[in-house]
């Protein structure tokens, strides 16, 4: 897929307007299929959490008001795969 998008971009040199719109909608398909196969593959390395992971994700959400800043962040690293914030809104994508 990386290849397909490389080889439309070294096409596009003295491009005219018809060619530069198939490029783009190409590159678009072809980005869109990326991101899909990069959330599958995401979902099926959350699927596979060890039980030590497991384990240690469960004692430490237990315990999540007395344990330290690097626990938490082990653990949300973990459990998130992005934190989007901003003034109005945050949202997470979770791996589990």
């Amino acid at each position: 897929m990386e290849d397909e998008i490389e080889k439309l971009l070294n096409t596009l040199t003295g491009a005219n307007a018809v060619l530069l719109s198939y490029a783009n909608g190409k590159i678009e398909e072809l980005d869109a299929s990326r991101q899909r196969l990069i959330k599958e593959i995401a979902a099926l390395n959350a699927e596979t959490i060890s039980p030590q992971k497991i384990e240690f994700l469960s004692a430490h959400l237990e315990n999540w008001n007395t344990i330290d800043f690097d626990d938490r962040r082990q653990v949300t690293d973990i459990i998130l795969s992005q934190v989007q914030a901003t003034s109005d809104y945050v949202s997470f994508e979770w791996k589990i």
